[in-house]
């Protein structure tokens, strides 16, 4: 591990760290009765994901927020866990979320229940990229939003189907934090929004004009042409 390296760790570690504390201010209204924020009870583990990035990283890909059982259950980005565990090599404990869903419990590495959307993503990134270090070297993947809203029937409700004004507050602190991460990186190439939602937020965010930005379709069973 370079010095530069270690130096990208640590800023993208303050990053998350201020994004975490500034989201457990963000107040619900009905119909979400409950949120998770896996940046508290699975921080171990997403730190261990935040070491996997390297300051060669010339693509960013982002998502939009957890999954139930993929980031709500590792910590990790699409982050489904026999991809979790299995390829990127990541583990821990992971504590219990403080008003937790009778119908989402958490079970981190042991849950049972497979993410379809990060089996997708990091099974292609497998498949093409054979280690997780070929990946990596050039590659990195965020969310925008760490929180996991539900309502009383343990629906999940994404963030885009929150209230206009609760959209603005949570854009302005997730901003924020999308700024800070592609500034970390000093030879960043190219953004890619997993889907709609997360190509419109770069949107909203300065970038250098040598920063190309593009589209890809969400890996979720919800979008049958992806």
């Amino acid at each position: 591990m370079t010095k530069s390296d270690s130096e990208l760790h640590k800023r993208l570690q303050q990053a998350a760290a201020q994004l975490r504390e500034a989201v457990n201010d963000f107040q619900i209204e009905p119909p979400v009765t409950h949120v998770y924020n896996p940046l508290d009870y699975a921080w171990a583990i997403h730190c261990q994901y935040l070491r996997l990035a390297k300051s060669s990283c010339r693509i960013l890909l982002l998502g939009m927020n957890p999954g139930p059982w993929g980031m709500a259950q590792t910590g990790v980005p699409f982050g489904e866990v026999h991809a979790v565990r299995d390829w990127l090599e990541l583990g821990g404990d992971v504590k219990q979320p403080g008003h937790e869903h009778p119908k989402r419990p958490i079970s981190g590495l042991d849950c049972t229940r497979s993410e379809v959307s990060g089996q997708r993503l990091w099974g292609l990134m497998r498949e093409e990229f054979g280690a997780r270090e070929a990946f990596f070297d050039d590659h990195f993947v965020v969310n925008y939003c760490p929180l996991v809203f539900m309502e009383s029937t343990g629906r999940n409700h994404t963030p885009d189907k929150l209230t206009r004004q609760k959209r603005d507050q949570l854009a302005e602190i997730c901003d924020r934090h999308l700024k800070s991460v592609i500034d970390c990186f000093d030879q960043l190439e190219h953004v890619v929004g997993i889907g709609t939602y997360a190509a419109n937020c770069f949107q909203r965010i300065e970038l250098s004009s040598d920063i190309k930005q593009t589209r890809i379709l969400h890996p979720s069973p919800a979008s049958p042409a992806a």
